[in-house]
């Protein structure tokens, strides 16, 4: 039967927090990052508890631990190319961009909110935990199909719901 119970997490946070902090160390060479990573990884194994596998934990942390360092490099990349992008001459970014920005998020996080549970799961797994489709279906249990098919909902209801919302 899948899962860990809270003994069971403790134990494998005690044998691997070090080794997944110094594998995200090496990764961005910033010990704070490396800490950050490390408690998020272990937060997502708790949050998932109850779908992990005990013979495939280790290299999960170590994946997702990956995916996270991933992410928050990318997604400096995205601020830092958006942002020499829609920069003004003295080099500033304009107030009426930045809340357009910020309304912007607000409306995503919200359309985001509001996709069905499944959808949500499948398009957060895939788009912030950098899952791939075989990745996910291994994970919750279900075809690469129904993954494909759970994606493709949650971006059609997220552009209507933008598009609608805008």
């Amino acid at each position: 039967m899948p899962g860990i119970d809270k003994s069971g997490f403790i134990e494998l946070f005690n044998e691997m927090y070090s080794p997944v902090k110094n594998y995200v160390y090496f990764k961005t060479g910033d010990i704070e990052i490396a800490d950050d990573i490390a408690q998020d990884t272990f937060m997502k194994v708790w949050e998932r508890k109850g779908e992990i596998r005990i013979e495939t934990v280790k290299p999960l942390l170590y994946t997702i631990a990956g995916n996270l360092c991933k992410n928050r490099f990318d997604h400096k990349k995205v601020v830092m190319e958006f942002s020499n992008n829609f920069t003004t001459a003295e080099n500033t970014v304009s107030p009426e961009f930045e809340m357009e920005l910020k309304e912007f998020d607000e409306k995503l996080q919200r359309a985001i909110g509001e996709l069905n549970e499944k959808n949500r799961v499948v398009f957060l797994m895939n788009r912030i935990d950098g899952y791939t489709y075989n990745e996910i279906a291994e994970n919750i249990g279900l075809s690469v199909k129904a993954v494909e098919k759970r994606m493709k909902n949650a971006l059609d209801d997220l552009k209507k719901t933008i598009a609608y919302k805008i």
